[in-house]
């Protein structure tokens, strides 16, 4: 993600921009609103792609705005709702912190996310390159992000990029709040969810299951140890044994076991 040049756009007249947001607030509750909202936010920096998710308290995932993506819909919607977003760094960051902020894929991923099975079997076949996400609080405790995406041969986001899009958080948010708050048909799609996604295994024990769910999300051995306060060695022996359990030799295989 980090190896493709950044570049930054010129910052729009106040005039300009305060047009966009006006036009963004008279489309709230329309059909229309994320179009609008996408005209506005371009403003501030181009993207090739605007979509999100909504994820409810007790571990499941649903559609907020999927109707404009890029890529096959089975990769970068279905799949995920299949489970794969237990394992995407964004839903980790509103787990830990449940409030209204900008968020940055590469700022929230672990330090090996690129070498990761979830990286190269679902993030990298969308093509996104670089990504920042609105965190948006709405009914019954459920939280939802709205991602902009640069995709393909897109450069990153730049600093000044990054900075404008923040500051523009709090009236994204505070928009999307409005428009999303109470989404239609969700609470039909609640009462046929199936299962909440969760890694699990009646061969692991609840430390291995721990360092499974690290392994899968990228993170290292040394990052391991860290978050759980182990030393690098007892990492080690843990991930052998969890292998010598599962019978399997490599992380392509424990994947495939979690969340083929």
């Amino acid at each position: 993600m980090s190896s493709v040049p950044r570049t930054s756009t010129q910052m729009p007249s106040f005039d300009v921009w305060n047009a966009s947001l006006a036009n963004a607030a008279n489309a709230i509750g329309s059909r229309s609103f994320p179009d609008a909202l996408t005209s506005a936010l371009r403003l501030l920096a181009p993207f090739q792609m605007m979509n999100g998710f909504i994820y409810s308290p007790d571990g499941h995932a649903f559609d907020l705005y999927n109707e404009k993506i890029i890529a096959a819909r089975a990769i970068i919607v279905d799949r995920y709702l299949a489970g794969a977003f237990v394992l995407d760094p964004f839903y980790d960051a509103i787990r830990n912190h449940r409030r209204e902020r900008m968020i940055v894929m590469r700022e929230v991923a672990p330090d090996d996310f690129q070498q990761s099975e979830y990286y190269r079997l679902h993030y990298a076949a969308t093509e996104i390159v670089d990504e920042i996400g609105f965190v948006m609080m709405l009914e019954n405790g459920f939280t939802a992000v709205l991602s902009l995406s640069r995709i393909g041969s897109a450069p990153l986001f730049s600093t000044e990029d990054l900075e404008r899009l923040k500051s523009a958080a709090p009236v994204v948010c505070a928009f999307g709040e409005r428009h999303w708050f109470h989404v239609s048909g969700l609470s039909l799609e609640i009462k046929n969810a199936a299962p909440a996604a969760r890694i699990e295994h009646p061969l692991l024990t609840k430390r291995e299951l721990e360092i499974v769910t690290l392994v899968l999300k990228g993170h290292s051995n040394l990052s391991i140890a860290a978050v759980l306060e182990l030393s690098l060695n007892t990492v080690k022996v843990h991930r052998r044994q969890i292998y010598a359990k599962l019978n399997i030799s490599s992380q392509a295989e424990l994947f495939r076991l979690f969340l083929a």
